[in-house]
This record gives structure tokens, sequence and C-alpha cells, in this order.
């Protein structure tokens, strides 16, 4: 039989989810790989062939590449804080490593690897980076960022040496409907939403519809070329002014008061010791500041030239995903 499948990882996620209806428009025959535990809410009624494994299990992923033609690989543990780091390596780096080698030996045509703009560059002297910005490891900061950068060069390891046929794509910071978790960013929006948020720590960051991000996923299939890299990003925008786009459409007031990252670090300090004595998810943590003092600007140029990737405003971006949390929540 020959190969007709496209195989699709993270699936039951946000972005997954959102890819996964798009290659069907598409006309993709898909494959979903989805953990027994996973809540199926973002796939319900989905044309789509259902297979069950876990990526930091290999041993349940031996039989998941049978005429699959096409791979996207986007699961991830996508978390801004773990008391285990070690764990999320094995699951983004490892985890990913393991799949590549699978989808090599049973002789996958390309395959679309989702990476993320936490594994480049930050924006240097307000100029925002694109997918040749310089960045080292040890620039990095964080767990989940340091796991993406470790995945994605191992995923360009691959490329180089062992002829992978991938793609890697980037997305910078995805919001819209289907964030059933909700990602550290859809938590922010639905406690902005329902006033849940007194003050911030400003920063800059990119954000992008998470259909458009979906879109671009498709795209690098279609037209981008095998080790390269393509960031999916939208409009660049200060923290401030992106409260200020929600309160808007959610008829809410945004938090009014800034704070410097100086006046927080004890609140990290003593978030963490209570996840330690109680088990308690600290809300604010020392990495997350430390993130916080950079700006997270990107180009996605490169993509629009070479994918044809268009991106819709923020602002609209954010009306669905303000609309969907208060239809959902």
């Amino acid at each position: 039989m020959a190969s007709d499948k496209t195989l699709v990882t993270g699936a039951t996620g946000f972005v997954g989810s959102a890819v996964a209806r798009v290659l069907r428009e598409r006309g993709h025959k898909l494959r979903l790989l989805a953990r027994p535990s996973s809540d199926k809410t973002n796939i319900e009624g989905l044309d789509a062939e259902i297979v069950y494994g876990d990526l930091s299990q290999p041993e349940t992923l031996t039989d998941i590449f049978s005429n699959v033609r096409y791979l996207f690989h986007v699961a991830a543990d996508y978390r801004l804080w773990v008391p285990d780091p070690e764990a999320m390596m094995r699951a983004n780096v490892e985890g990913t490593r393991q799949l590549m080698r699978l989808a090599q030996k049973a002789g996958v045509e390309k395959i679309v690897y989702c990476s993320s703009v936490a594994a480049l560059a930050t924006a240097h002297d307000g100029i925002p980076a694109d997918e040749s910005s310089p960045v080292t490891e040890q620039q990095i900061v964080g767990a989940y960022k340091r796991s993406k950068y470790r995945a994605e060069q191992a995923v360009l390891q691959m490329v180089r040496e062992e002829g992978l046929p991938a793609t890697i794509v980037n997305p910078s910071t995805p919001i819209g409907p289907r964030d059933i978790k909700p990602t550290p960013t859809g938590q922010m929006i639905w406690d902005c939403v329902r006033g849940r948020m007194p003050a911030y720590v400003d920063t800059g960051l990119n954000i992008v519809h998470v259909d458009d991000v979906a879109e671009g996923h498709a795209l690098a299939l279609e037209k981008g070329r095998i080790g390269e890299k393509y960031i999916l990003g939208g409009d660049n925008i200060m923290l401030k002014a992106l409260f200020d786009l929600i309160g808007r459409e959610a008829d809410v007031a945004p938090p009014k008061i800034r704070l410097d990252q100086s006046v927080l670090y004890p609140v990290a300090l003593v978030s963490e010791g209570l996840y330690h004595l109680f088990r308690i998810e600290p809300r604010v943590t020392r990495e997350m500041l430390a993130m916080s003092r950079k700006l997270m600007f990107f180009s996605c140029a490169k993509a629009q030239k070479e994918l044809g990737y268009v991106y819709r405003p923020a602002g609209e971006a954010v009306a669905d995903a303000v609309a969907w949390f208060q239809k959902k929540k």
C-alpha cells in the first residue's frame, strides 16, 4: 500500500489541533498521535485516525509510521516553569530525536518540525530577531526554552549528517480559539478578562493568531526548504498594549500598575518555596522574571518571502482569543 498518511503529533493541543484542521482542509489523510490520557475535545468531529503513544516511551511508537508520507511534529511539553527540568528535556529533546529516527527509518518523505522562537535569539537594541540572529544556549533562559533549543539543534544535526528531510518552523506567541489547557499566554489573557491581573511586568512579545501559525505549517510542507527555519509570527507588541487590546475587547479595565522585576523577585522566591513545601503551582518564578527582561520581537520576513506566509493583525487574534475564553470557560 502506498504511503498516503500525514502523521501529526500533539494534535489534541492548541497549535497541533489547528495544524490538523488546516491539513484536513487541504485533503490530507490524517493520523493523529495522542496519549491515552489526552483531552480530545479539540479533535472531536475531525475526520482522522487516532493512534496512541507517548514520546517519553519509545516502545509505544513502533507502529505509528506505517503508510505515513509526511510528519508534523508539534507535540511538546510547554510550561514556563517545571520542578524537574530533566523530565522536560527527555520529552522535548530525546522524544524529538527518537521520533525523527523512526521517521527516517520508515522513509517519511518530508517532516515539518515545530520548534519555537524560544530557541532563537531575542531582539537586540529594539531590532527584531530573525532566523539568522546568532544565539548560544548560555543566552537562553528557562528550561522550556533550553529544551526547544536543544531539540532544534538535534534536528538540524540530523539534517546535516543523516539527510533527515526536515523543515523547521518557529512559532512566536500563538493565541486564539481552542486553548483548552490553557497555554501560559492563554492563562494570562483569561486572567485579564476576569479582572484577576491587578499589575504587570512590561515586556515585548510577538503575537500571532494560532490559525495563521497552522497555515504556516502547511506552507512549510509545500514550499519550505529542507534544513531551513521559518519564523511564524505576527505583530510585535508591548505587554501593556496587549492588555489594553484585551481590555477593550472584553470590556474590562486592563491592569494599570506596572511593576519592576526587582519588586517581584522576593515573591518569586516565596512562590517557588511554596511549591516545594505544599505543591502550590507558582505564578511567578525567577526564570519568568529573567525572561521578561528580553524583548521577544521577531521578523517573519523570510516566511513571507519564501512560503507566502501572511498573518492577521494582533487585534483580530486577541478578539478571537477573548471570544473563545468567554464562551468556553
